[in-house]
């Protein structure tokens, strides 16, 4: 699989064939002992990033010790003013305890470390399957760039899946994490919407959140960390994710045109918000794009819940709610059902676009959720 980059006779769509049927992932590319990283996984560098860190680049910390008997109102401004900033925040004091989370890194590491005839029969691109691993999701388009990483995929829809589904070799992480990660999201659901000056009730109502996606993450080191990126640059097109990682760093997002770091912190789960819920704030709070660096050297894991619309409400309408539409901040957004709104996403991806919010933009004033 390794071609030389000038090669004349440089097939695109028959590497990725290959790769695919490998059904190896990345870490069956290093495990190989390729020394060059192939054409598809190469990221071109970005024209209009700008240089360096951020001077004032410090990602809030917001700590949940203070909100599990009740909402407290200086936490409640705190999200409010990251999720509207940053898009991105880290949360301490969850209440996950700390070995649930170390178990669940251990188990991702495990899932992603067995020998590739293990894994091999639930390897596909195909987005249906309620469990999967794959390194690409849904078709990857030449010109477009593949991410450095190997991914384990569990759809909980409506809360819900067959344990029976999941490997064994995580099977117990991962079911016991998401009974604590449900609370977490209940919590932050009654975060986000006081933050939006609305009842405390009112995400969990619009029943936005009640279904789940699992990822776990594996980042091998790579031949040529200047070339690939662990994940390329993207927003989140649900509503929120939370993600936890190792503390080996890597992860940065796109704030004021600086990529910056999102250091490890002990103890911490990452929030940021997704495209979803920046059109249903009316932009008030911002979904941003983020990215993983790749390394020369060991492995990253990292675990991403992402959560979504329970399964009959997928194709409800949304649209800006109405505590956030004034005379002075009309809808910005029109209605959408989630389902078309991600298969726009999903179009946009594979010509590589990252995100489907412009489509959605309106001029007039028609549009709110009451």
């Amino acid at each position: 699989m390794e071609k030389t980059d000038d090669s004349n006779d440089y097939d695109w769509d028959k590497e990725v064939e290959e790769f695919e049927k490998s059904k190896g992932g990345v870490k069956g590319l290093v495990d190989s002992g390729i020394t060059k990283v192939p054409r598809f996984f190469i990221s071109p560098p970005e024209p209009d990033a700008k240089p360096g860190p951020h001077p004032d680049a410090l990602i809030p910390i917001i700590d949940l010790e203070g909100v599990r008997g009740g909402l407290d109102h200086k936490v409640v401004g705190a999200i409010r003013n990251a999720s509207r900033k940053w898009g991105f925040f880290q949360v301490v004091n969850h209440g996950i305890p700390t070995s649930v989370t170390d178990a669940m890194l251990r188990g991702t590491r495990a899932l992603h470390e067995q020998p590739k005839e293990a894994k091999q029969d639930l390897y596909t691109s195909d987005g249906a399957p309620d469990v999967r691993f794959y390194a690409i999701n849904g078709r990857l388009e030449e010109g477009d760039a593949a991410s450095w990483r190997d991914a384990f995929a569990c759809k909980f829809i409506d809360g819900e899946i067959d344990p029976e589904l999941v490997p064994p070799v995580c099977r117990g992480e991962i079911m016991e994490y998401m009974k604590h990660m449900i609370k977490v999201r209940d919590v932050l659901s009654e975060l986000l919407s006081e933050a939006l000056g609305a009842s405390k009730e009112l995400l969990g109502e619009m029943q936005c959140m009640e279904s789940e996606y699992l990822t776990c993450l594996y980042y091998p080191a790579s031949p040529e960390p200047d070339k690939s990126l662990g994940t390329v640059a993207h927003s989140d097109p649900t509503v929120l994710t939370v993600l936890l990682q190792d503390d080996t760093g890597g992860l940065q997002i796109k704030h004021d045109g600086c990529w910056i770091d999102v250091p490890p912190v002990p103890g911490a789960l990452i929030v940021n918000i997704g495209d979803f819920l920046q059109l249903m704030s009316n932009d008030k709070f911002m979904s941003v794009e983020h990215r993983v660096l790749s390394r020369s050297k060991g492995s990253r894991v990292s675990v991403a819940c992402f959560f979504f619309p329970r399964g009959q409400e997928m194709a409800n309408i949304y649209a800006p709610v109405k505590q956030v539409i004034s005379p002075n901040n009309p809808p910005i957004y029109k209605q959408v059902n989630y389902i078309d709104f991600v298969t726009h996403y999903q179009k946009r991806s594979s010509r590589g676009g990252h995100s489907a919010l412009a489509n959605y933009k309106l001029d007039s004033i028609n549009y709110c959720i009451d």
